[in-house]
């Protein structure tokens, strides 16, 4: 190959790959909303940018709420998508805020991994202002692609809130694309840089309690990578590990994960 030919080649490679670590590839949003299981309290619709990021505040039955969670959902589908693993925690007592970023069900925009960030914190500055939240106990909760996001929050808000929980998470976007693309691994590893990772932003936490969750039988991430997010974040922390493959942990053992995140 002429040199120019190899230079163009490396361009290109390089171009394609940083890509898709970067942003497309990870996100899968769904506009079809489902129907809530559960009652919603009030629907947020907060401006960002050019569009509109919406929330949803899902309230138990009970007039004494102790504790809110924030929680960021997966790469697919939307809030209503993960009622599987949301209603459980409405149900136990928990007052639960269930975000969809840029693109998801009524959200509006494309979800890159700045913005998704970026928007969870303009939420969190805007809903921590309410008395009905700020009053009480408040815990960010991620699942799957979302513990990124719940992990690099959390170190920027550890003043403000009361514990971090990561159900199945990535060790960070750079792992996650190389576990997908054997083939290139090294090189990923090598020359792909995340925004944030998991792996990196609990060892910024402090004190802050962390409970972390991980399937045993996960086919989407790895086990590895969930244990390497727990064995970097300081004490006091908690690991289950759960049955079945991923986000089954408020399936198969959701009451030992509520009685994990009522001791946090």
């Amino acid at each position: 190959m002429k040199p120019i030919s190899i230079f163009t080649f490396v361009f290109l490679f390089l171009a394609v790959f940083s890509k898709a670590q970067s942003d497309e590839k990870f996100y899968q949003p769904n506009k079809t909303m489902k129907p809530f299981e559960f009652k919603i309290a009030e629907q947020i619709n907060l401006p960002v940018d050019q569009d509109t990021v919406t929330a949803f505040i899902a309230k138990p039955n009970t007039k004494n709420i102790k504790k809110t969670i924030f929680y960021f959902h997966g790469a697919a589908g939307n809030v209503t998508t993960y009622q599987f693993m949301t209603k459980p925690l409405v149900d136990a007592g928990y007052q639960v805020v269930m975000i969809d970023f840029r693109g998801y069900g009524l959200s509006t925009g494309k979800p890159n991994h700045k913005n998704v960030a970026e928007d969870g914190q303009k939420l969190i500055d805007e809903l921590m202002k309410r008395s009905d939240i700020k009053n009480t106990k408040v815990y960010i909760y991620g699942a799957s692609l979302g513990t990124q996001i719940a992990a690099h929050l959390a170190k920027d808000n550890v003043s403000k809130i009361s514990g971090l929980i990561l159900d199945c998470p990535m060790s960070s976007f750079t792992d996650i694309a190389a576990h997908f693309a054997p083939q290139y691994k090294d090189f990923i590893l090598q020359s792909m840089v995340s925004p944030y990772a998991a792996k990196v932003d609990v060892k910024a936490l402090g004190k802050l309690p962390v409970l972390v969750i991980h399937g045993g039988e996960d086919q989407t991430i790895p086990y590895e990578q969930g244990k390497l997010v727990f064995d970097n974040a300081s004490e006091p922390k908690v690991f289950i590990k759960s049955k079945g493959d991923h986000l089954q942990g408020l399936v198969n053992n959701k009451e030992e994960i509520l009685k994990a995140i009522g001791k946090l």
